[in-house]
C-alpha cells in the first residue's frame, strides 16, 4: 500500500508474542502438496479513477506478466469507501473456496492520507468464490471497530494455519496504545472470514516505531517453517516454526542498497518448478511497481538478490498477492479472463451509435467515452440455458437488466428476479434477419430497444418498433 504514512515514520515494525510450541513435524494442508502449473497475482494499480479495484495478472514463469482482463477491472467495489487496495486471495485447503480481502479505502475519492489513516474505515472488504471465477457481492467484515482508538484497517493478509484449522487474519491498524499511537499489526482468527474472534496485537515494535507492511509464507525451508517479511526502513526477515509466536530475527536486505529501502508491500511466491522463492518488492517510491528478489535460502538474508529479465505487462502493479495455480484453476481463469472478449451492440437503424451504461442508465451513443461502457461480455443466460446476458467489462458483475420496463446497468445480487430481468433469448433481426434481436426471458412479448435513444423494454408491433430492437454483435 502506497502510504504518506511510510513516508511518516509510521514505518512497520513488528515484536512477535512468544510462547507457542514448535509445530515443523505437522503436515502440509492438502492444497500446499498440490502440483501447481502457473500463477496468478491480484493487485490494484494506483490512485488513478479506477486504480483502487481488484486487477488480475497471470504467468507461466513466475516472472513474466500478462494483465487479464485486457487490463481492465475483474471486481469492482460498490460498499464501504468504494475502493479497494492491497489484495490477498486466499484458497481454503480442499481447494473448494476463496477469498480476496482488501484494504477498504479509496484515496483517488479526494480522501487524504491523514483522514484514511485516523478516520478511516475499520472494515476489510471481501469476496467469496467457489470456482475463482464467479465473485459473490463483496462483503464488509469490521476488524478493527473493536479496538480501542482504531483509526484504520490496512494491508490485510492471511495464512492457513493447520495446528488449529483455521486462518490467522492479520492487518495493520493506526490505535493508541500504553500512551503510543502508531500502526501495530493486529490479528484474529477465521475459518470463513464472515466472523472472527477477538482482535490481538501480534506485531508491536518497541518505541514510536509503526508497522503496516508484513508476509508471511509456510515455506518449510530450512531452519524455519515460516518466514516472514516486513517493511521498517529496510525489509526485514524473520523465521519462526509457529505463525503466532517464536519469530527470530534473520536479518535485512541493506545489501541490496535502495532495493530495501525505497519499498513497500512484501509479497512471497514460491516457483513451481524449483526450491526458490521471488520475494516480490513494491517500488512505492519510484513509482516503477513491482520487482522481485529471489533466494534459494529464505533463512540467510545474504543470499537474496536481484532478478533481471521479469516483465510486469501493460498495467501499473501495486501492493498485491501472488496465488500458484492448479492446472485446473489455470484453465477456469484463462478461460474467463484470458483475452480481452468483448461485443458491442450497434444499433440497426443508428449504425453509428451502440449500446453504453452511462452513470448506469443505458442509451445508445455515437463514440461512446470512455469506449468500455459500450464493451460487454455476452455471457450464458443467468436464468436459462440457451439464452444470453451481458455483463458490463468495465464494470464486471453489472448486468443489463430491465426494471419497470426500463433499463440500467445493476449489480447482480444473486436473486432469481435479477436473474430472469437480465436475461434474454437472441432471436433472428426483427428488421433484418443477419442481425439480432433480444426478447426478454420473462416478459417474452417484449424486446430490448431503443426510443429516444433510451434502451427499453416494449413489444414491437411496427416497423419502427422493429427497427429500434434489431442490434449487431460487433467486436
Amino acid at each position: 500500500m502506497s502510504r504518506q504514512l511510510s513516508r511518516r515514520g509510521l514505518l512497520l515494525g513488528a515484536a512477535s508474542l512468544a510462547g507457542a510450541p514448535l509445530l515443523a513435524s505437522l503436515p502440509l494442508p492438502a492444497a500446499a502438496q498440490t502440483a501447481y502449473a502457473s500463477y496468478l497475482l491480484v493487485h490494484f494499480t494506483g490512485e488513478s479513477s479506477d486504480g483502487e479495484q481488484i486487477y488480475l495478472s497471470h504467468s507461466d514463469n513466475g516472472l513474466n506478466w500478462t494483465d487479464l482482463n485486457g487490463g481492465g477491472v475483474v471486481l469492482r467495489s460498490a460498499i464501504g469507501t468504494r475502493g479497494v487496495r492491497d489484495p490477498i486471495l486466499v484458497r481454503s485447503p480442499q481447494g473448494d473456496r476463496y477469498w480476496i480481502v482488501a484494504t477498504d479505502l479509496r484515496i483517488a475519492s479526494g480522501t487524504s492520507w491523514d483522514d484514511a489513516s485516523n478516520r478511516g474505515s475499520l472494515d476489510l472488504v471481501v469476496w467469496e468464490s467457489t470456482d475463482l471465477v464467479n465473485w459473490g457481492t463483496p462483503r464488509l467484515l469490521n476488524v478493527a471497530g473493536s479496538i480501542s482508538a482504531a483509526g484504520n484497517a490496512w494491508a490485510p493478509e492471511a495464512i492457513w494455519d493447520s495446528s488449529a484449522g483455521n486462518y490467522v487474519l492479520y492487518w495493520a491498524t493506526n490505535s493508541t496504545l500504553n500512551g503510543i499511537r502508531k500502526a501495530r499489526i493486529w490479528y484474529s482468527r477465521t475459518s470463513d472470514f464472515r466472523s472472527i474472534t477477538a482482535p490481538q496485537v501480534y506485531i508491536d515494535r518497541p518505541g514510536n516505531q509503526g508497522l503496516i507492511d508484513t508476509q508471511i509464507i509456510e515455506a518449510n525451508a530450512g531452519p524455519y517453517r515460516y518466514y516472514r517479511a516486513s517493511k521498517e526502513g529496510n525489509i526485514t526477515l524473520e523465521g519462526s516454526n509457529s505463525i503466532i509466536g517464536g519469530w527470530n530475527a534473520i536479518g535485512d536486505l541493506s545489501h541490496l542498497g535502495t532495493v530495501s529501502t525505497q519499498v513497500e508491500g512484501p509479497m512471497w511466491a514460491k516457483f513451481n518448478d524449483r526450491n526458490e522463492w521471488a520475494l516480490w518488492l513494491d517500488q512505492y517510491a519510484t513509482g516503477r511497481g513491482y520487482m522481485p528478489v529471489a533466494t534459494t535460502a529464505p533463512g540467510t538474508a545474504s543470499s537474496y538478490r536481484t532478478v533481471s529479465g521479469y516483465n510486469l505487462g501493460g498495467t501499473h502493479k501495486r501492493h498485491g498477492f501472488i496465488l500458484n495455480l492448479t492446472a485446473a484453476e489455470r484453465g477456469r481463469v484463462l478461460g474467463r479472463w484470458g483475452t480481452a472478449q468483448y461485443q458491442r451492440l450497434q444499433s440497426y437503424n443508428f449504425q453509428d451509435r451502440y449500446v453504453r451504461h452511462y452513470n448506469m442508465d443505458v442509451r445508445i451513443d455515437p463514440n461512446p467515452s470512455p469506449a468500455q461502457d459500450a464493451h460487454f461480455r455476452v455471457l450464458p443466460g443467468l436464468a436459462g440455458t440457451g439464452t444470453v446476458s451481458f455483463e458490463s467489462v468495465n464494470y464486471p458483475g453489472h448486468f443489463l437488466r430491465h426494471s419497470n420496463f426500463d433499463f440500467a446497468l445493476a449489480a447482480d445480487d444473486g436473486s432469481s428476479s435479477f436473474a430472469q430481468d437480465a436475461t434474454f433469448r437472441q432471436v433472428a433481426g426483427l428488421a433484418n434477419s443477419s442481425w439480432s434481436s433480444f426478447q426478454s426471458y420473462n416478459h417474452s412479448g417484449r424486446y430490448l430497444r431503443h426510443y429516444n435513444y433510451e434502451l427499453r423494454l416494449d413489444p414491437v408491433g411496427d416497423d419502427t418498433a422493429r427497427a429500434d430492437a434489431t442490434f449487431r454483435l460487433v467486436s
